[in-house]
């Protein structure tokens, strides 16, 4: 499974229809109630529209308000919940929603931080793992899944999608294995050629 830790999971906007599938966009998990699937979802964010902000604020009543952020109050899984922030990044307001461990108090603030720092880059660049998050985020539950018994056992419960060949062949692969050119081909034509940023 996917390590706790502050991780961008898609790029561009997403639109509301977008925002709500990526809410829970591990549902098609093994073990799905039996696991615990905290360090899963903690850490992971994404950039939204304005009005995708404001609407999910006006849907409950926030658990509480921190100046430029706001948490649900229905928790995903144990601590976990949704932050939504609203940041002026370059002179320009922007709105993310993230995943943020409410057991710890510093976790919202650390994900404010992480965002600014990310969207602040002056290149635009994509890690090797926003690729493949954005991959993932942005391929439908059809064409994606978790490794079953057709793998081996050490792999499977990973994440899996379809690849297709040059003969018109399709089979599923690891997401974590597919190669840089196997990348390009699912990544949007603007995302495709964007250099590499190094991890933070």
């Amino acid at each position: 499974m996917i390590p706790s830790s502050i991780r961008k999971v898609y790029q561009g906007a997403a639109d509301r229809r977008q925002m709500f599938r990526m809410f829970d966009r591990h549902k098609e998990r093994p073990n799905r109630v039996e696991d615990n699937a905290t360090a899963l979802y903690s850490g992971e964010w994404f950039e939204i529209g304005e009005a995708e902000h404001d609407y999910m604020f006006e849907i409950l009543p926030p658990l509480w308000m921190r100046g430029d952020m706001f948490a649900m109050r229905e928790f995903l899984t144990g601590c976990i919940t949704s932050v939504f922030f609203e940041l002026k990044i370059d002179e320009r307001i922007r709105y993310f929603h993230g995943y943020c461990d409410l057991g710890d108090r510093q976790s919202p603030e650390r994900m404010r931080a992480a965002i600014v720092e990310r969207e602040s880059r002056p290149v635009r660049a994509m890690t090797r793992e926003e690729r493949l998050d954005h991959i993932w985020s942005s391929t439908h539950d059809p064409y994606r899944g978790y490794a079953d018994w057709r793998f081996p056992a050490a792999e499977r419960g990973k994440r899996i999608v379809i690849v297709y060949g040059q003969d018109r062949s399709h089979d599923f692969r690891l997401l974590d294995r597919l190669t840089d050119a196997e990348i390009a081909v699912k990544l949007p034509v603007h995302l495709r050629y964007l250099p590499d940023a190094i991890a933070a």
